[in-house]
């Protein structure tokens, strides 16, 4: 069932059971004013013939006048006497008439039904000092009342069908202004399912829904984010493809050399066996790279936990020491640094960083430690050949290189910085590279200092 018949049957339905409890309300306060009011005009009239002196004898409750002023059409008035005859009454009602005499020294009112129609009684004792001599009786049927009743039911009805109508057409019409944003999204979305192409739904008029504008405007920020992380794909796979088919061009060329050539002469088979064994570890570099970053795109990627960040410069200042034979030094104004984020990530953007650093400079590095205002401060420090100012922009780009040959000779695959933008990206952090040709790099990353 669609969003806008569930809408509509459940305004009607809602409004249906709305009307009802409405119209029994109505109905039944109706009834207890107007019976309130009717026996209102039953007891003053009681109260006037109980200050007539001759009501208080037996001898003046049979004349002929004692009643007759008080009398009303649809009414019985009479009074009885202890033994059960009617000594003075007035009434033409057949029906009233025909009422059995029932003599009783008690105070009584109530209704009573005749052929279904109501009749509200009162009747009151009469005493004639401490002794009753009397009941007086008064009957009055509700006719009138009942035809006003019948004309309050016929209203109610008209107007609550009028009302129901309205309301099914109204809503039919609200809810297709309120959902025709969704209709648009959902075609747009089948669009997009059957071209492939992205597409953004086009923002209704200021007349729509904040709720529906703010539906819009999130599935078009979607959609924006989708086609970047498509087009990062698609760059993704255009680069890793040309990175790829370098080393593989390199392995299958001297492949052929060595079918051709190599079993005869020692020096093309040296010279083949040593390129095929560097563009094959370049390949494993690259793809291991490639895999890293692909891990890193998950929300996921980190665990985290307390750790000392001068102690773990100090250790990876020490491996790569004694990998690379060149020193580096770790400067801090604090014993330890305790931090809570992922070890290993950071660890392994010390080693990309320092990596960094070994291949293009000389000069000893040095890695700075500090500690400012609910920060911890990284920085990698050299002194080699820089960057130039026009590549500042796109250093953590995937396969960026600075200069392709020199990277190639070196190894590098132009994947570090991204994956060292990735890690700092995920711990909330912020790097930024400060660089003069031939004077130095210095990568600083800053990172909240969570204990």
């Amino acid at each position: 069932m669609t969003l806008r018949r569930r809408f509509t049957f459940f305004t009607i339905f809602w409004l249906i059971f709305i009307l009802i409890l409405f119209n029994i309300f109505v109905y039944l306060f109706v009834i207890k004013i107007t019976i309130r009011s009717e026996e209102q005009l039953l007891t003053n009239k009681v109260n006037i013939l109980l200050e007539d002196p001759r009501i208080d004898h037996l001898a003046g409750l049979t004349a002929t006048d004692l009643l007759r002023d008080y009398y009303n059409v649809n009414e019985l008035i009479r009074i009885i006497t202890p033994d059960g005859k009617v000594v003075n009454s007035q009434g033409s009602d057949k029906e009233l008439l025909a009422l059995k005499t029932a003599f009783s020294t008690k105070y009584d009112t109530g209704m009573l039904y005749i052929d279904g129609k109501r009749v509200i009684y009162m009747k009151v004792p009469l005493y004639e000092g401490q002794q009753v001599i009397g009941v007086l009786e008064l009957h009055r049927k509700l006719s009138m009342l009942d035809s006003y009743l019948k004309v309050l039911v016929i209203a109610l009805t008209i107007t609550s069908v009028g009302a129901i109508l309205f309301a099914v057409i109204g809503t039919y019409w609200f809810t297709s202004r309120l959902t025709s944003p969704i209709q648009h999204m959902v075609q747009t979305m089948r669009e997009i399912d059957r071209s492939g192409k992205l597409r953004k739904i086009e923002l209704g008029s200021k007349e729509q829904s904040a709720e529906l504008e703010q539906l819009a405007r999130a599935f078009n920020q979607m959609i924006e984010k989708l086609d970047r992380t498509f087009a990062r794909q698609r760059q993704f796979v255009a680069d890793a493809s040309h990175e790829l088919k370098t080393p593989l061009t390199v392995i299958s060329s001297y492949a052929n050399m060595l079918k051709r050539w190599g079993r005869d002469d020692q020096n093309v088979r040296d010279e083949a066996v040593e390129a095929i064994a560097k563009e094959s570890q370049r390949l494993q570099n690259l793809t291991k790279s490639m895999l890293m970053l692909a891990e890193a795109e998950q929300e996921d990627w980190l665990k985290l936990e307390s750790f000392d960040l001068v102690h773990l410069a100090d250790e990876t200042a020490d491996m790569l020491h004694a990998t690379f034979q060149r020193m580096i030094r770790v400067h801090t104004p604090k014993t330890d640094v305790k931090m809570m984020a992922d070890k290993d990530k950071i660890r392994q953007l010390l080693v990309i960083l320092l990596d960094n650093a070994i291949k293009y400079s000389k000069e000893p590095i040095d890695i700075i430690i500090s500690v400012t205002k609910g920060t911890v401060r990284l920085s990698v420090a050299d002194k080699g050949i820089g960057i130039p100012e026009h590549d500042m922009p796109h250093l953590f780009e995937r396969f960026f290189r600075v200069d392709g040959a020199r990277s190639r000779s070196t190894g590098g695959v132009g994947l570090g910085l991204s994956i060292a933008k990735r890690i700092v990206d995920l711990h909330e952090g912020q790097i930024d590279v400060f660089s003069k040709p031939d004077k130095g790099t210095t990568i600083t990353v800053v990172l909240p200092h969570k204990k």
